[in-house]
């Protein structure tokens, strides 16, 4: 299924669906086509069904005093404007040409704009707009993209309801689709602060939308996106490498194509294990619903033509003949032939 038909989609019922996944390369290419190309390839082997980049340029994102929000242990850039620079060179053609990448190999394609130039030109590109969590509050931007008329994808980091609830209203007025992603503005963020309950929530509080999950914990195991699927996450969004030991600020907290795979069959795993949302009996307990339930079965010696008593009756494995629970139906009838003391009762003995 395509990303826009999962954003319009109402959640399917009996079962928790295959979640979505986008490999979120960002600016990992560090402006290299050569590395964007290799993060393509090895997102597609991994098992994305989409890799997303971002397109800015420094100069209309950040002013040259804004201070750092990440770890600068491992990212030692003290401002966003200067780090911005270090990788906006990509632009409407580079973006084209990735564009046909994609598409050659079967990976859908997108780009989180942060401007107006860059939302005009990729229109042409995606099938979708990915809102950044630091747009949540930026009403005349959001507007702007919803004029496409295209499925909203809207990363909800570092908000509060009040704030996610504003934005949905402005998307919501202008009437796109939108999917709405549990997010933590945290590079990297401590599994204990990945807060995944908050994906319910955001269920309870937007039941007419999509909710899924923009993970920015480091990888790990990968458990932390099969429980965020678990808990209903229908789109998830991780940052992606192709070598986490690099340097940078998106590079040390990312999946690479090997966490992916593990993640995918772990969740493989975990889907089995949660089988189908229905309260039902499998097949295979059929023996235990025979033998280790119990049948009504004789307490002692009832002559034939005597009405059956509470004394009469006892309860015992196996579930052979009657069942306890038709009881009193058995009260109410009487024996049609002798029946010796741990007889496990029949329909045929009774009248």
């Amino acid at each position: 299924m395509k990303l826009a038909e999962i954003i319009m989609s109402s959640v399917p019922g009996g079962c928790i669906p295959t979640p979505y996944v986008i490999a979120e390369a960002g600016v990992n290419h560090e402006g290299s086509m050569d590395t964007a190309r290799r993060l393509i390839d090895e997102a597609a082997e991994a098992g994305a069904q989409a890799i997303k980049f971002q397109t800015y340029r420094a100069a209309t994102l950040a002013s040259r005093d804004s201070p750092a929000y990440w770890d600068t242990r491992k990212e030692s850039t003290r401002s966003q404007y200067e780090l911005f620079r270090k990788y906006d060179k990509f632009w409407k053609g580079e973006f084209e040409v990735l564009k046909r990448h994609c598409d050659s190999t079967g990976i859908a394609f997108l780009s989180t704009p942060f401007d107006t130039e860059s939302a005009v030109f990729l229109n042409e590109l995606i099938e979708v707009y990915k809102i950044s969590s630091s747009d949540i509050t930026n009403k005349p931007f959001i507007e702007f993209m919803c004029d496409f008329g295209k499925p909203i994808i809207l990363s909800t980091g570092a908000s509060y309801l009040h704030e996610i609830t504003e934005a949905v209203e402005w998307i919501e007025a202008k009437g796109n689709p939108l999917a709405l992603l549990h997010c933590v503005l945290n590079y990297p963020t401590e599994d204990r602060n990945a807060g995944l309950g908050m994906i319910p929530e955001l269920h309870r509080h937007f039941p007419q939308h999509c909710i899924g999950y923009s993970d920015h914990t480091l990888p790990g195991d990968m458990k932390v996106l099969e429980i965020a699927t678990l808990l209903g996450a229908r789109i998830l969004e991780k940052h992606f490498t192709h070598d986490k030991s690099l340097p940078g600020n998106d590079h040390y907290h990312a999946m690479d194509k090997k966490d992916l795979k593990r993640f995918w069959m772990n969740m493989e795993r975990a889907l089995a294990i949660v089988g189908p949302l229905k309260v039902s009996a499998f097949a295979s307990e059929e023996p235990a619903r025979r033998n280790a339930r119990r049948s009504l079965v004789t307490a002692r010696p009832v002559r034939g033509g005597a009405r059956i008593t509470r004394d009469d009756l006892t309860w015992k494995r196996p579930a052979h003949g009657i069942s306890p629970r038709d009881v009193d139906t058995v009260l109410d009838m009487t024996a049609r032939v002798d029946l010796a003391e741990d007889t496990v009762l029949q329909w045929k003995h009774l009248e």
